[in-house]
C-alpha cells in the first residue's frame, strides 16, 4: 500500500483526487488506496442509481477520514466533467470503454475513449485546481501484439495493425500526449501516464470485465486444452499503489510507466489454479495444445487465428521506471495473487459455486443447503481419502450414530478387539423380537455394531424390550468398568468445542480482513 511521508502526508489532507472509472477493476482499488493514505476522493461512474454497481465503493475503507463522494459522468458528456473536477487537485483517469467481444465497427471503442480523454483534460484546464493529470493507459500502447521481443516506454504499436480495443488505448494516450503539448504555458496541467500489462489480484468491484476473463475461463475450463502462450502480468493493488505515488512523484511528470512484474504462461496460471481448486471441484485444465490443432481451428476461430503470431513468444516489458521512479521495489507474488483473484471471483459470483467448494479459508461452502450451524461453518476440519471435509460436526454425529472417521476407528481398533468377546456372548443371548427391530429400525447395525461408541451402545441397551437378565448384568459389569473412560471423552469433546469456538474468531477476523 501507498507510504505516506511528511511532504505528501500535507498534501492529503487538503487535495481531492477524482477518479474516473471508480467502480471498475482498478479504480475500485485505487479509490481504496486513496482512502487509506488520507486523500479525500471523488469517484465518477456512469449511473448513481445502479446500486448495484456502486454499492461497494462506500465501504471499500470503513476507516477513511473522508467519505468517498460519488458523481455521474459520461465520457462524451464534456459537460457533466466540469463539475466532476470542481475542488480536486488531482485527477486519475482509469475510465475507458471496454468489449466482451470484437464489436462490429472499431469506432465504438475509439471514439469514446479518445473523447473521453479529451473531455477530462479539458474539464481540468477550466477548473483552475487541478495541477496533474494521472492516465492508466495500457500495456497494448507500448507493444500491441505479443510478438516475442524486449520493450520499453519509448515504443508504440502501428496502429493501423491493432485489433480495436488496443487501438482504442493507442489512440487515447496520443490524444492525451497531444492535447497536453498544445496548452498555452498558463494552461499548462502536468501528465503522468501509466502503462499496465495483464491485471491479476482480489476483485473488489462487482461488473463484470476483461481483466478478470482470463482467470474466470480456466475456473471454467474453457479452453478444455491450454495454448502455448505468455503474458507479462502484476498484481492490481501495485498497479494502484503505483497509481497514487504517481500523483506526487516529481519525476513523474511528462513520463510513461511500464507497470509489470513478471511474465507467465497460461500452463502455470493454470497449475496453481489446479492445486488450489481441484479439490473444490473445479476442473482447470492442464494439457496443453499442439500448434498444428490450433492452426486448422484458426480457419473458423478468431480466438485460435489470434493466438498464432503470439504462440511459443515472450515480450519481456522493461519495469525499470516502475521500481526506480515509482518505488514499486517489491510487488506482490503472483501466485498469491491468481489465487485470491480466483476466489473472489467465486465469492463475488462471477464463477458458479461447487459443491466441494471451501471458501478462502478453508470453510466448508455449502452451495445448495447453506451454511450448517447458527449461519456459521465449524471450520475443525481434516481432508478425508476421498477429498471430501470432516468437520466438528461431522464428529459430534458420528458419536450419536455409531459411524467414525477413518483416524477414530485405528486409534480404537485395540479396544475393540478386547470388547469384542464379550459382546458376542451377550449378542448370541439377545431375544429374536429384539434382534428384528434393529435391523429395521437401523439398517446400519449388522454392519457398524463394532464400531459404536460406548455412549451409543448404551442408548441402544436401553431401547430394547424386556432384555434378557443375563444382558443387564452383563452391561452393569461394563458400566462399572468405564467411568473413566467416559470421564475422558466427556472432557475431549468440551475442549473440542473450545477449540472450534477460537478458531472460529480467528477465521472470521481473516474473513475480514481478505474482504477488504
Amino acid at each position: 500500500h501507498y507510504t505516506l511521508t511528511p511532504t505528501n502526508l500535507i498534501c492529503c489532507h487538503f487535495a481531492g483526487v477524482l477518479v474516473t472509472g471508480a467502480s471498475g477493476y482498478l479504480g475500485s482499488h485505487v479509490v481504496q488506496q486513496l482512502q487509506e493514505a488520507g486523500y479525500k476522493v471523488k469517484g465518477s461512474v456512469r449511473n448513481l442509481e445502479d446500486e448495484k454497481k456502486v454499492k461497494h465503493l462506500k465501504t471499500l475503507c470503513p476507516e477513511a477520514a473522508y467519505e468517498v463522494e460519488l458523481v455521474q459522468a459520461e465520457l462524451q458528456n464534456a459537460d457533466s466533467w466540469k463539475s466532476a473536477v470542481e475542488g480536486c487537485t488531482y485527477v486519475i483517469h482509469t475510465a475507458s470503454p471496454f468489449p466482451f467481444s470484437t464489436p462490429r465497427n472499431e469506432d465504438d471503442l475509439i471514439k469514446p475513449a479518445v473523447e473521453g480523454v479529451t473531455n477530462v483534460l479539458k474539464a481540468c484546464v477550466e477548473s483552475k485546481t487541478v495541477k496533474r493529470v494521472v492516465l492508466t493507459s495500457a500495456g497494448l500502447a507500448i507493444c500491441g501484439t505479443l510478438k516475442g521481443v524486449d520493450v520499453s516506454e519509448k515504443d508504440w504499436p502501428e496502429p493501423a495493425k491493432l485489433d480495436p480495443y488496443a487501438k482504442s488505448k493507442t489512440l487515447a494516450e496520443k490524444a492525451a500526449w497531444d492535447f497536453v503539448k498544445e496548452l498555452k504555458d498558463e494552461e499548462k496541467i502536468e501528465l503522468v501516464v501509466l502503462n499496465p500489462v495483464s491485471m491479476l489480484g482480489p476483485v473488489l468491484s462487482t461488473t463484470m470485465c476483461t481483466s478478470i476473463e482470463l482467470i474466470k475461463r480456466l475456473l471454467e475450463r474453457n479452453p478444455m486444452f491450454l495454448p502455448k502462450m505468455n503474458l507479462p502480468v502484476v498484481d492490481v493493488r501495485d498497479a494502484a499503489a503505483a497509481h497514487v505515488k504517481a500523483l506526487t512523484t516529481k519525476e513523474a511528470e511528462g513520463n510513461r510507466h511500464i507497470l509489470c512484474t513478471q511474465n507467465l504462461w497460461w500452463s502455470e496460471m493454470a497449475a496453481i489454479l489446479s492445486a488450489e481448486f481441484k479439490s473444490q471441484g473445479y476442473n482447470v485444465p492442464t494439457m496443453g495444445v499442439p500448434k498444428a490443432a490450433v492452426a486448422m481451428a484458426s480457419v473458423f476461430k478468431k480466438d485460435a487465428k489470434q493466438a498464432l503470431p503470439i504462440w511459443n513468444k515472450t515480450t519481456k516489458f522493461d519495469n525499470t521506471r516502475m521500481k526506480e521512479v515509482l518505488k514499486i521495489t517489491e510487488p506482490r507474488e503472483i501466485k498469491t495473487a491468481i489465487i485470491e483473484m480466483a476466489y473472489s471471483l467465486i465469492e463475488g459470483g462471477f464463477v458458479k459455486r461447487s459443491k466441494k467448494y471451501r471458501g478462502p479459508h478453508g470453510k466448508q461452502e455449502e452451495a445448495a443447503n447453506g451454511p450448517t450451524e447458527n449461519g456459521e461453518i465449524k471450520e475443525d476440519s481434516k481432508p478425508k481419502e476421498d477429498g471430501e471435509v470432516v468437520t466438528a460436526g461431522d464428529k459430534e454425529e458420528a458419536k450419536e450414530t455409531g459411524e467414525e472417521t477413518a483416524a477414530e476407528g485405528e486409534a480404537k481398533t485395540g479396544d475393540d478387539s478386547k470388547k469384542d468377546d464379550a459382546g458376542d456372548a451377550s449378542e448370541a443371548k439377545a431375544e429374536a423380537p429384539a434382534a428384528e427391530t434393529k435391523e429395521e429400525g437401523d439398517p446400519t447395525s449388522a454392519t457398524s455394531e463394532e464400531n459404536k461408541t460406548d455412549e451409543a451402545k448404551e442408548e441402544d441397551s436401553k431401547a430394547k424390550e424386556e432384555p434378557a437378565q443375563e444382558q443387564k448384568a452383563e452391561d452393569a459389569d461394563k458400566t462399572e468398568d468405564k467411568p473413566e473412560e467416559s470421564g475422558e471423552k466427556e472432557a475431549t469433546e468440551e475442549s473440542t468445542k473450545k477449540e472450534v469456538e477460537v478458531n472460529g474468531e480467528v477465521d472470521a477476523g481473516g474473513d475480514a480482513v481478505a474482504s477488504q
